[in-house]
């Protein structure tokens, strides 16, 4: 049997929090999903618990203290997440975002849907890719 599968979610919008972990109930897939609500609490999480390795990683851009980009950055510094794919988690559809967050090291993005459906199908695509 298939361990459950980890996604670190590090969005500072609530509401998108609670939409993506209603997406991610839907799924056949046995996955849990744990929050950060910026990139410096994502960062201290990472890098105090050691034994903290999730599956996936998604990544929303806007965030206020630290953005999504800076975040990206520090978490491809650390060697143990070498292998865990990034996902950017953004409302933001411009070709520059996407083209320099896969230049940063990001190995996926999604634009937020419109709605849960569209999500879900997006979700199933990217955590099945994997398993």
């Amino acid at each position: 049997m298939q361990d459950k599968k980890i996604c670190f979610l590090i969005d500072d919008d609530e509401d998108d929090q609670e939409i993506f972990s209603l997406a991610l109930d839907t799924l056949d897939i046995d996955v849990t999903c744990i929050t950060a609500n910026d990139g410096i609490e994502a960062l201290n999480r990472l890098n105090i618990d050691t034994d903290f390795t999730p599956d996936f990683i998604f990544l929303d851009l806007n965030m206020v203290r630290m953005n999504g980009r800076e975040c990206l950055a520090e978490i491809k510094k650390l060697s143990r997440l070498k292998k865990v794919p990034v996902i950017i988690y953004s409302t933001s559809s411009e070709q520059k975002d996407i083209t320099e967050t896969r230049m940063l090291g990001a190995d996926d993005y999604i634009i937020k849907p419109p709605s849960i459906s569209l999500l879900v199908k997006r979700l199933e695509q990217v955590l099945s890719r994997d398993s």
